[in-house]
């Protein structure tokens, strides 16, 4: 498993640096996980905390420092998150090469090992 697990683009790194800014967050560490839920089973989660722990696998792209904890590590290992911009407004985009089913909305997802938690949409 490559100690980058995931791979924050430009655009993304960019973004989260305004919104840590923002949130008067700057310093922050920017945690990216999986957690049961969604409609296909599994969810995405990104925020900012202060420390990592042992459990966390830690790396830095952009200037930014990503933690993400082991369990996600091995579900999102090779995922890219880009941020674009269009007329309807910006969002960050999830591309995981381990899902092998995923939502409409693009948040939720499942891979082929991992089934999660589904519920209703």
């Amino acid at each position: 498993m490559s100690k980058d697990v995931i791979l924050l683009s430009e655009a993304a790194a960019l973004q989260v640096k305004d919104m840590m800014k923002h949130n008067e967050e700057e310093g922050a560490l920017l945690r990216v996980g999986v957690k049961g839920g969604g409609c296909s089973g599994l969810s995405y989660g990104m925020g900012f905390d202060h420390e990592a722990t042992a459990d966390d696998i830690q790396f830095e792209q952009h200037g930014i420092q990503i933690i993400v904890d082991k369990e996600s590590a091995a579900i999102l290992q090779g995922t890219k998150i880009d941020y674009k911009q269009s007329m309807m407004g910006g969002g960050f985009t999830i591309d995981n090469p381990n899902a092998i089913a995923s939502c409409g909305c693009g948040s939720s997802f499942r891979t082929a090992k991992e089934a999660g938690t589904p519920e209703e949409c």
